[in-house]
């Protein structure tokens, strides 16, 4: 039996540990950006899933300089732990849709500390123009950059419902412009959509493994008050997964997934205050154990997973 940090699957931590030779902690951060489909360039709702914080509920205060963003979340780390290697990760709303000379500040600034030995971006697909390429390829010369596209479905249906805004052209477009300047692309999916059984979800993990893509990020879809799902789910309730369901879905989604993909999320955790479902989100921790105890029941990392 072959596993990789105790785990049953290629995992962020054993990566970044086979990288780095430690443990590499995350600070969200926040460039004070917004989104293209908030800002009426393309819609003015955003994504139906999304919060007012656009998806960096847990990211820091955008009113902070990036240095003092990146001290803040440091100071919290180490209250819990020793640490000395972070990720600066650009999470909240589109961290590319901004002037260029401004993202290579920001950027700049982060990369600049020496305790960042990476750069993480999250950002849509459509927003990954040829100056913002050329800006990411110098600065992957200075330390690594990974750039994470919201993708969650490959269906056009339902990423229409998702008011996604873009088509899947554009984000094989955006792939393809990234790994041409030998930058690594993690992919978000979102498990539970309105209308996709276990067929179309496995679909779109199919499609990926086609994808040069090297890491992806597995979501549970999460119900939040003030969206305008949450209005939908009020009006027409649509099917939301068990816990004993969504780990099924993991287990099936690691047994399909290409070995060198690396696995950065098989969960994910909504602000407490706005979860309306599933309610047991709510501990992300017990929803980690129920699922690497379900690997191990099933011994599903017995030779079937990559040697990384």
């Amino acid at each position: 039996m072959m596993l990789w940090n105790d785990k049953p699957y290629h995992s962020l931590d054993y990566e970044l540990k086979k990288r780095f030779g430690e443990k590499v902690y995350r600070l969200a951060l926040n460039g004070g950006m917004s989104c293209p489909n908030r800002d009426g360039k393309i819609g003015t709702g955003g994504c139906i899933f999304c919060s007012a914080g656009g998806s960096g509920d847990f990211a820091a205060d955008p009113s902070l300089s990036v240095t003092e963003q990146i001290e803040e979340a440091k100071t919290r780390l180490q209250n819990k732990r020793p640490v000395r290697r972070y990720i600066a990760y650009f999470q909240a709303y589109t961290n590319t849709y901004a002037p260029v000379p401004y993202l290579r500040s920001i950027f700049s600034e982060a990369l600049s500390r020496p305790e960042i030995v990476l750069l993480s971006i999250a950002t849509r697909p459509d927003c990954l123009g040829k100056e913002v390429l050329d800006l990411l390829e110098e600065l992957n010369r200075i330390k690594p950059v990974w750039v994470e596209l919201g993708l969650q479905t490959v269906h056009e249906d339902t990423a229409a419902f998702l008011r996604r805004g873009y088509p899947l052209s554009v984000y094989e477009e955006a792939v393809r412009g990234l790994r041409k300047r030998g930058i690594e692309v993690i992919t978000h999916v979102i498990l539970g959509l309105p209308g996709e059984n276990t067929e179309r979800m496995f679909c779109t993990i199919r499609y990926l493994n086609r994808q040069d893509i090297q890491g992806i990020k597995l979501q549970l879809l999460h119900i939040l008050k003030g969206t305008d799902l949450a209005a939908f789910y009020k009006q027409q309730p649509f099917f939301v997964p068990s816990l004993e369901e969504y780990t099924r879905w993991i287990l099936s989604c690691t047994e399909i997934l290409r070995p060198d993909l690396v696995i950065h999320r098989l969960t994910g955790d909504g602000p407490g205050a706005l979860l309306l479902a599933p309610l047991w989100t709510r501990s992300k921790r017990h929803v980690l154990n129920t699922i690497h105890q379900a690997f191990r029941e099933q011994n599903t990392w017995q030779g079937k997973y990559y040697s990384g």
